[in-house]
């Protein structure tokens, strides 16, 4: 029998010789299978049609490393037939699916579960059809494995483990439970099925082959609400007709979430939940197309704000009497859908929450936003009804502005205003418009600090400390009960008072020999592909043919073309990096030996990384801070992003002094804040300290350091990379469970100034 095969292969071969292309790609496939001969080619050209032509060397590449399993051609004919259509439906960059789908093969292949590889792929375009966004996708394979683990066997009580006896029966039947359920739906019917069936392999089986009356059972009880994959099309034709808007629709899985997630507005297009049930006697499709509507709304008559000075309370009420804003464009322009907002707006009871024991800001809101929209509100609240009435005004003779509605919101929070409101406790009980989006779209962000501006101090400040913006208020995470505090720490900012700059510059020439060497290190890291700018009126150099040019204009009686420079720019780094400095007051304590503070010997090494990332061109701030309680965090500017090196910097830095705790997530969260503002490929947050969190008002070891883990985790989501450089000699004990791999710990601290910025340089190259 092996002779036919090897003769398919040699005929499939020669057929492959006739296409260069085609040849070149199965040498990458490395395959000696006859039955993928057979059908490669068309495969291949199916392949080409759909994907990405930059990316078809990824798909060979997945390929190969299928067909090497071990598990016989299926698997590998699996993927060739069917993920050209995975592409295809999904409408996805493959870059944005193929990784997590290789992961979830490898994984299942390290385990006994190998066989079910085939039906994974095989039913994989289908489910993806339903499914329609990577998200969802990592969702579904989230669910696959999970199930794989959680129905292996054991042989007698032995630790040998037997392969899930349901997981291919499942994989098979996916795309037909996908077409009836979310993935909401279907987690909790797996969990069912689990739950009834761990240790019954054959009532198991079905179950999840939807063969047992309790298993569709459990199915029909889940086939609640609308799946937005059965009313997408309607969706896409609504927003077409009504408001020429042609924004892709993508949905968000309500499976995974911790919290209750809002639709929002994305890179990607409208994003919205899987499934809606009906709700208050609105339907799910209903529902779906209030969102649409509010949503366009936005796009349509919404300008963003710049948020940097807002507090968390006044954007919130913004964001209440903005979307009441457009609630009321809405009604206008389309008057039936009054009843459908009325009936999913919540109508808090004016007596529904106590202010003496919680938050009632998001209540009181709530109230006003009910009566902005519905003249019988009938609440008896004098502020509610006078606001509720300029909101009116503001409206009557136009669309009204975001930028009205924000002075209009701004009003009512200082009016309003109740020693409560600052309480961590807030009362959320029919306070959510769940139809409403997040608001991320209303607000942007600018770099804060450089500018020294007056602002009222809080109460603890005294006299001879610097004024700065008020305060940003950041959650915490509490280990005790595995889940956040709101707004629980609150973060004072304020530019560095000046000192002397010449101290600064006597400490660079202390260091000139360091600084020679780095410079022979920064000539050889210095990008190079310098780009020259033609049409400059400021430039370097004069281009000649445009001088020519200009000078025949001016002969020929013609106003000449004034932008005959040229200037150039390097086109090889981009960089942002914040450079975060733990001022505490352990940095006071003296170095053996030499006498000097370790505050002075981070000082130098500060100093000589500033001087060499200037010399390089990379984005760079310096800021420092400290704490006093979580009511006080001290976050201090030295040097801000758009500064150059240069003598006001050297005199904030030359004038720094260590004092107070080490709060370090909240510090953390705020640098994020600000880096997460910049455009750069690779944004870094450096943070320099010499002992783990701490604060006065914690008296648990573990809480601010499971705090700064968290905050690690968070500013990784955003792509931002952290790393610590510590000097404490103990912090082999702690800073690897915060940073995971990205950190380093200096015994010698007096070799800090020459390790400081060959961390930059290790980290930057």
């Amino acid at each position: 029998m092996a002779v036919p095969g090897i003769r398919q292969v040699a005929d499939a071969r020669r057929r492959l010789m006739a296409n260069p292309e085609s040849q070149a790609a199965w040498a990458v496939l490395d395959c000696g299978f006859a039955a993928v001969a057979d059908v490669f080619d068309e495969c291949y050209a199916a392949a080409k049609r759909h994907i990405a032509a930059a990316e078809i060397t990824d798909t060979l590449e997945a390929a190969r490393v299928i067909g090497k399993l071990g598990r016989g051609a299926e698997p590998l004919l699996a993927f060739l037939e069917h993920w050209p259509d995975v592409v295809r439906v999904t409408g996805l960059a493959q870059s944005a699916i193929l990784p997590p789908v290789m992961a979830a093969i490898r994984a299942l292949q390290k385990s006994p579960n190998a066989p079910a590889v085939t039906p994974l792929l095989q039913t994989l375009g289908a489910v993806a059809a339903r499914l329609r966004s990577a998200e969802a996708v990592q969702h579904y394979l989230d669910l696959v494995l999970d199930l794989a683990a959680r129905t292996a066997g054991s042989i007698h009580g032995f630790q040998i483990t037997q392969p899930s006896p349901s997981l291919p029966d499942f994989l098979r039947e996916a795309p037909r439970l996908m077409g009836v359920v979310s993935l909401a739906g279907l987690r909790r019917w797996i969990n069912d099925g689990i739950r009834l069936y761990a240790h019954h392999p054959e009532q198991q089986r079905a179950y999840f082959s939807l063969a047992s009356p309790d298993s569709r059972a459990f199915l029909q009880r889940e086939r609640e609400g609308t799946l937005f994959v059965d009313v997408e099309r309607r969706l896409s034709l609504t927003l077409s007709a009504l408001w020429q808007d042609d924004a892709m629709l993508v949905p968000y899985s309500t499976a995974f979430a911790e919290t209750r997630l809002q639709p929002y507005m994305a890179a990607d297009g409208l994003r919205l939940p899987d499934a809606l049930a009906d709700l208050h006697g609105v339907s799910g499709l209903s529902r779906y197309r209030a969102m649409l509507a509010h949503l366009a709304g936005h796009r349509r008559w919404s300008q963003p704000l710049i948020a940097d000075n807002w507090s968390p309370m006044q954007r919130m009420a913004v964001e209440f009497l903005e979307d009441a804003r457009i609630d009321m464009l809405l009604i206008r322009r389309f008057p039936g859908l009054r009843p459908v907002l009325l009936a999913l707006h919540p109508a808090p009871r004016e007596d529904a929450c106590d202010p003496e024991k919680e938050s009632t800001l998001r209540h009181r809101l709530a109230r006003l936003s009910r009566a902005c929209l519905d003249p019988a509100h009938g609440y008896r609240d004098a502020l509610v009804k006078e606001f509720a009435i300029r909101f009116q005004d503001a409206l009557s003779e136009g669309e009204g502005s975001t930028r009205a509605m924000a002075e209009l919101g701004l009003a009512y929070v200082t009016l309003s205003r109740r020693p409560s409101d600052q309480f961590a406790k807030v009362h959320f009980t029919d306070t959510e418009v769940d139809y409403r989006d997040d608001n991320r779209h209303l607000w942007t962000f600018i770099e804060a600090g450089d500018e020294e501006e007056l602002f009222e101090p809080p109460p603890s400040e005294t006299a001879d400390e610097p004024l700065g913006l008020p305060p940003r208020h950041y959650p915490e995470w509490d280990l005790a009960t595995s889940d956040y505090r709101p707004d629980w720490t609150a973060v004072y900012e304020a530019l560095h008072p000046a000192g002397r700059a010449a101290d600064i510059d006597r400490l660079l020439d202390k260091h000139a020999l360091i600084a020679r060497r780095l410079k022979r290190l920064l000539d050889l890291l210095k990008p190079q592909e310098r780009v020259r700018l033609r049409y400059q009126e400021n430039g370097s150099e004069l281009d000649l043919d445009l001088a020519v040019r200009a000078l025949v204009d001016w002969r020929a009686g013609h106003l000449p073309d004034q932008r005959i420079q040229i200037s150039h720019r390097t086109d090889g780094r981009d960089i942002s990096v914040l450079l975060l400095i733990d001022l505490s007051q352990s940095l006071n304590a003296t170095l053996p030996g030499s006498g000097q503070r370790i505050l002075d010997t981070a000082r130098e090494a500060v100093a000589l990384l500033a001087w060499a990332i200037d010399q390089l061109g990379d984005a760079c701030a310096i800021a420092g801070f400290h704490s006093n309680t979580r009511h006080e965090v001290r976050y201090h500017h030295i040097k801000g992003f758009s500064e150059p090196w240069d003598d006001p910097v050297k005199a904030r830095l030359a004038a720094v002094e260590a004092g107070w705790s080490t709060r370090m997530g909240a510090a953390m969260r705020h640098a994020g804040a600000l880096l997460s503002a910049r455009r750069s490929e690779k944004r870094i947050l450096l943070v320099l300290t010499d002992g783990e969190p701490s604060d006065i008002d914690v008296t648990a070891p573990d809480y601010l350091i499971a705090d700064t883990r968290k905050a690690v985790e968070e500013l990784s989501t955003q792509g931002i990379t952290s790393y610590c450089l510590s000097l404490d000699p103990k912090a082999d004990a702690y800073v690897g469970d915060i940073f995971g791999k990205h950190w380093q710990v200096l015994d010698r601290i007096e070799r800090l100034p020459e390790q400081l910025p060959m961390v930059y340089l290790n980290l930057t190259r």
